[in-house]
């Protein structure tokens, strides 16, 4: 066996054009399809004039749709299990707060049982979660008449 004073062995550099080129498809297709990994129960709330709330932490979220399910976060419950669960969740936390999301369909009965469910679980603090109106609508004032 005889070596030549060649240099035709093995390359030692690392080709990294393939590298980039792999990691820029990815990067596309996680751009093409983060927007539609949207999460949630998806409702159509009441709209109010109330301002938003800024908050920092993860709240607990109980949602009913129109076909009057109920959704704990992105869990689906009963009714009855609603309360159960929700005061498991609750033992271990500070602050007993949860925020409830009711689509406007929805009837009155409906969301006054669940609204004493949360509170038979020891929820001290309920939050009503709503849209803002939009740009174009103004709350009517009642009982004012404009002489214009």
């Amino acid at each position: 066996m005889s070596f030549s004073g060649k240099n035709d062995g093995l390359m030692a550099d690392i080709n990294v054009t393939p590298l980039v080129d792999v990691m820029l498809v990815l990067l596309i297709i996680f751009m093409v399809t983060a927007p539609m990994m949207v999460q949630g129960v998806d409702v159509s709330l009441p709209q109010t004039t109330a301002e938003p709330l800024q908050s920092e932490k993860e709240h607990l979220i109980i949602t009913v749709n129109e076909e009057n399910e109920v959704f704990l976060n992105d869990f689906r419950l009963t009714v009855d299990n609603l309360g159960e669960k929700l005061s498991k969740i609750l033992e271990g936390r500070k602050d007993r707060e949860v925020f409830f999301r009711a689509d406007k369909r929805v009837p009155y009965g409906i969301v006054a049982q669940i609204m004493a469910e949360i509170q038979g679980a020891g929820v001290e603090k309920l939050g009503m979660v709503t849209e803002p109106l939009q740009s174009g609508e103004k709350k009517k004032d009642k009982g004012k008449k404009s002489d214009k």
